[in-house]
């Protein structure tokens, strides 16, 4: 042998993970991120609300990380974080459409 180590394939989540188990993560996800965006589009002033619904958010987004692999980087913001940022730029444009 060359003396290089070889990665064990079990260490590897993404193929260890379900398919069923990446899309019902994936869809919990996706549940949490639409209801932010109709809570911030509804009632901007919510902050209990989008506060919780940002903290499920967060956790089905680690949970889907945790599933295919990706690790979390300590500098990185939590997606509820980016989505707020994003909700409030949003918002004023809606509120002329109506």
């Amino acid at each position: 042998m060359s003396g290089k180590s070889v990665p064990d394939r079990n260490n590897y989540p993404d193929a260890r993970a379900s398919p069923v188990g990446i899309a019902r993560a994936e869809a919990d996800y996706q549940r949490f991120r639409f209801a932010y965006l109709e809570v911030a589009r509804i009632d901007p002033t919510n902050e209990v609300g989008l506060a919780m619904i940002g903290a499920d958010m967060d956790r089905a987004h680690a949970q889907l990380q945790a599933l295919t692999g990706l690790p979390m980087l300590p500098f990185t913001q939590g997606p509820s974080a980016v989505f707020r940022r994003e909700a409030q730029r949003l918002a004023p444009a809606h509120e002329h459409e109506e």
